[in-house]
């Protein structure tokens, strides 16, 4: 049961940082670049998305999995397991990550940018060949936070039948008493957080410029 709840818990966070990573990098840049232009429509766009990236992140996951049960039933024809919980898992971790790249972002020198545009460089060069270079490090290291954070959303998924570890401890550990099992549970889901941090920390040590 340990080995199939912890498969089951490696791809919903497999999946979910996927996706994750993939509606989340773009919606990061959208705010990043609307975020400083001068545009009234661009401007508009950055309070608009802003907005609704402050709602998602401002309920809690656990809430947010359930009020999104019927909406994911109708979609993907399930609302429980592995299928059922990677949409709300991403749903929850892509506004979160959306700001940590938008942060990232920030924290690239104006200089360079600045440097980029003298030399004629538009925007979408600007953005591959200079922004997310730069920035690289910190994408990873929020990539690896957003990892982390998913891997406590899979547990917390648990408490509706989401699979994986937590429902596994919650299943049998807290409602049939079986101790040991919720104890291996709670070990695996701890070695999994530290070997992501410390792939993640080597990564960004890799690519921090100096």
């Amino acid at each position: 049961m340990i080995t199939e709840a912890s498969l089951d818990t490696l791809l919903m966070l497999g999946f979910s940082v996927l996706f994750t990573f993939i509606l989340g990098l773009p919606l990061g840049i959208l705010l990043f670049l609307s975020g400083k232009s001068q545009n009234v429509v661009l401007r508009t766009i950055n309070t608009v998305v802003s907005f609704i990236v402050n709602i998602f992140r401002s309920i809690p996951f656990i809430i947010l999995m359930v009020a999104l049960i019927p909406i994911v039933r109708e979609v993907f024809g399930t609302a429980i397991g592995v299928r059922g919980t990677i949409p709300p898992l991403v749903i929850a971790a892509a506004p979160f990550f959306a700001r940590l790249v938008e942060t990232s972002l920030r924290e690239v020198d104006r200089g360079v940018i600045e440097a980029a545009q003298a030399m004629g460089a538009n925007t979408w060069q600007i953005i591959y060949k200079v922004l997310l270079p730069e920035a690289r490090a910190g994408l990873i290291a929020g990539t690896t936070i957003t990892a982390v954070t998913l891997v406590s959303y899979t547990a917390m998924s648990g408490m509706i039948g989401g699979g994986g570890l937590g429902d596994l401890a919650i299943r049998y550990g807290y409602h049939r008493y079986e101790l040991t099992i919720m104890i291996v549970a709670i070990i695996v889901l701890v070695v999994l957080v530290q070997l992501l941090q410390w792939i993640g920390d080597a990564l960004v040590r890799r690519y921090t410029r100096k």
